[in-house]
């Protein structure tokens, strides 16, 4: 199954899933791969040939000389745009005048061997294979720095700005520094620079100019060329090391002056329904990374906390991209970063969208978004029960049931399932209300991703997956002995769910079968075979479980748990736990308050993470011996590249990271659990709708009344969880 119908380009999972997977591997291979020796070898460089974006493609034709060769786009000669570039030897063009839709390429040699290359073209406000766009959609250019717009698609005339490190190293005051984190905690913008650093003038160049040595040994005045403007209606954000007057980088040249040749394409953090344009980070972001050379791009829409759309984030991040080699030429390596619920994004491209990115580091990590679903939505509804129980639980059998550190933790989710949940840039009067707007605009998760999930044909409504059907809730801790027969039983008969809307319900929640299969075969649910297998994984979080934190230590072994399942091993991913103490929150503050490596834990191995990531796929380019691509990412891992923690007086040690105590540090940072899994769910948590068994078979370790044994009947009447079995509609590994 295609990711939607009007995807060409990035099938997922299902029926084409490999026939696919092998036309992208061959494209990103190179233009041998393409061709027989008849037959001229042709290849768009900056996107696949049906997901162009814009008016113009990057092109690239096997030859030293076109000399007696003709090239033609919809009939048009363009040889003479094509010259030799300096990187690769072959000849390249940037290829203008394109069509939206269909267009062709013909390339013919003089003795009459031809190549016909199919393109489709897509406007660069897209949408190139993410579905019908959301509306409405509030334009937010002047928030970014750009100038305001009464575009529907938001477009607004690209900047360039400059700006360098002092020498002088002016920091802000305390106060500045505290406001400006508050901003950036609460997701608006900031203006200012970082500290240290100010704004170039061209015209009266400074004298306090810092340098800076790049990752190739090179020094480099420290000066940062920032580009931003709008693609897919969404702000995006270039920026590398450049100074003003040299020669920029382009797709024939080898010199590229500051820029090292590898680009970091950072995903942001959060989980909330679109609408809106957004707002891009402040231009501190990524400066360690700018230091060494790398070039750092993002954009609004790769930002989860503006739209909880992975298909929509791919769909940037090919977009940027795209116009990124088309300007620049191709990165040697393109590596994700991302946290939070950028990890989630950069699980589900690699998977979804091999090529992309070349390796990701995924930083506090959670799979994907829709089995992040269910734990959080647990949360309300089982302290909704804490409160009505007449069998009082205490704060530990409380923690006992949520899994958690402590049962805290699961005050701080979001409500990322309630219709009503907007963002305040939507209107008040155009908010979904039950009675008085049954039409208005819906603020959940699945209604931001209706294009994949479908929706109700009586109410538009988009269908969901959430379900808590013959979930045992508070079952580990009943069979522990930390909370007794009445109490897991009046717990299951207190919880509820939700409705259609996201608000409590006394009646569990029945997910839609065809949305728990669309998510399955769209690859919403993070499984860890297609591209991902052959991905690099870094996965890297702080220890916070017991700061009642919801990005547990936990979720970095469900991604590895769901890695064996698909493929056997999880050899391609390396888990990295750090200094505890730290909350999400308390690092946001701290980067921003003073994003210095010295104070920052995130700063300070952010240019380490990414230079070993570095490391790696180098080896793997290198590696031109047999075997398929997930083999070369194993065999090319740095020997000294392994799954790490840091204990808290900072030693640094190595091994192989299991989940429980005996694992790599489990003595350290205790790993904990979740509502499902103490329901008796698997530790993949890859089950959206659980299969059934009768309660009659059901059989408990402990002893339960008969009066007890009869109200779990009448809760459970269509069954229980059988979780030996897969989940309704979830595909079968072979």
């Amino acid at each position: 199954m295609s990711i939607s119908q009007s995807s060409p380009g990035f099938p997922a999972t299902g029926l084409l899933a490999a026939v696919a997977l092998l036309a992208v591997i061959l494209w990103w291979l190179g233009p041998q791969t393409l061709a027989s020796e008849m037959t001229p070898a042709v290849r768009i460089v900056s996107s696949l040939p049906d997901t162009v974006s814009g008016n113009d493609t990057l092109v690239e034709i096997a030859a030293t000389s076109l000399n007696g060769w003709t090239v033609r786009l919809n009939g048009k000669a363009v040889t003479s745009a094509f010259r030799r570039s300096e990187v690769s030897g072959t000849q390249l063009a940037l290829l203008k005048g394109l069509m939206q839709g269909p267009n062709r390429l013909d390339v013919s040699l003089p003795g009459g061997a031809q190549s016909v290359v199919p393109i489709v073209a897509h406007s660069l406000s897209g949408p190139v294979f993410s579905g019908p766009q959301q509306q409405p959609f509030v334009c937010q250019t002047t928030l970014n720095g750009l100038a305001a717009t009464h575009d529907p698609a938001c477009t607004a005339q690209t900047r360039v700005q400059y700006y360098y490190k002092s020498n002088q190293a002016i920091a802000d005051d305390l106060a500045s520094r505290w406001i400006r984190s508050l901003e950036i905690f609460q997701g608006q913008a900031v203006a200012g620079l970082p500290a240290g650093f100010r704004p170039y003038d061209a015209v009266h160049p400074p004298t306090d100019i810092a340098q800076t040595v790049t990752s190739d040994g090179n020094s480099r005045p420290y000066i940062v060329r920032r580009e931003i403007g709008v693609i897919n209606r969404a702000v995006y954000d270039i920026r590398f090391l450049h100074r003003p007057g040299e020669p920029l980088p382009t797709p024939w040249s080898a010199r590229r002056n500051g820029w090292n040749g590898r680009l970091v394409y950072v995903f942001g953090g959060g989980c909330s329904p679109g609408y809106h344009q957004g707002v891009l980070q402040g231009p501190g972001s990524g400066e360690s990374l700018l230091a060494v050379g790398y070039a750092v791009a993002t954009s609004t829409l790769n930002v989860p906390a503006n739209t909880c759309n992975d298909i929509v984030s791919a769909e940037t991040l090919s977009m940027v991209k795209e116009h990124f080699i088309k300007q620049y030429g191709s990165p040697i390596h393109t590596i994700g970063w991302g946290a939070s619920g950028g990890a989630m994004q950069l699980h589900l491209i690699a998977q979804n969208y091999p090529g992309l990115l070349d390796g990701i580091i995924p930083v506090v990590s959670f799979p994907d978004v829709v089995t992040y679903l269910p734990s959080t939505a647990d949360c309300p509804s089982l302290l909704r029960a804490f409160e009505s129980m007449r069998s009082k639980l205490t704060d530990e059998q409380k923690s006992a049931v949520t899994g958690f550190a402590t049962w805290h933790t699961c005050a701080g989710f979001g409500s990322h399932i309630n219709a009503r949940s907007c963002p305040a840039v939507v209107p008040a009067d155009e908010v979904y209300d039950p009675i008085s707007r049954p039409k208005g605009v819906r603020c959940d998760v699945y209604d931001n991703e209706v294009n994949v999930f479908g929706h109700h044909a009586d109410t538009g409504f988009a269908l969901r997956t959430l379900d808590n059907v013959g979930v045992e809730y508070g079952l580990r801790a009943f069979e522990a002995g930390k909370i007794d027969a009445e109490q897991f039983v009046e717990l299951n008969e207190k919880v509820g769910g939700y409705d259609s809307d996201g608000t409590f319900s006394n009646n569990r929640t029945s997910a839609d079968l065809e949305a728990v299969q669309r998510a399955y075969q769209n690859g919403l649910v993070l499984a860890g075979g297609a591209g991902l297998r052959r991905t690099p994984i870094i996965d890297y979080r702080w220890y916070s479980d017991d700061l009642a934190d919801g990005h547990d230590t936990l979720r970095s072994f469900v991604t590895r748990a769901r890695l064996i399942k698909a493929n056997g091993t999880a050899a391609n991913q390396i888990i990295m736990i750090d200094t505890r103490g730290v909350s999400v929150r308390e690092t946001v503050l701290d980067l921003v308050a003073d994003p210095s490596p010295q104070t920052s834990l995130v700063s300070r191995r952010e240019p380490e993470l990414v230079a070993a990531m570095d490391r790696w796929l180098d080896r793997i380019s290198a590696d031109h011996g047999p075997g398929a691509p997930a083999d070369k990412v194993v065999r090319n891992k740095p020997s000294d590249l392994a799954d790490t923690c840091w204990a808290t007086d900072g030693k640094k040690i190595t091994g192989s990271a299991v989940f429980g105590p005996k694992g790599l540090c489990g003595g350290i940072y205790l790993q904990h659990s979740d509502t499902r899994l103490v329901a008796g769910g698997p530790l993949t948590e890859d089950i959206l709708k659980c299969s059934l068994q009768p309660f009659s078979t059901r059989k408990y370790s402990r002893p339960l009344t008969e009066d007890q044994m009869n109200r779990l009947r009448l809760v459970f009447s269509t069954g229980v969880c059988d979780y030996t079995q897969p989940g309704v509609g979830q595909p079968v590994a072979h």
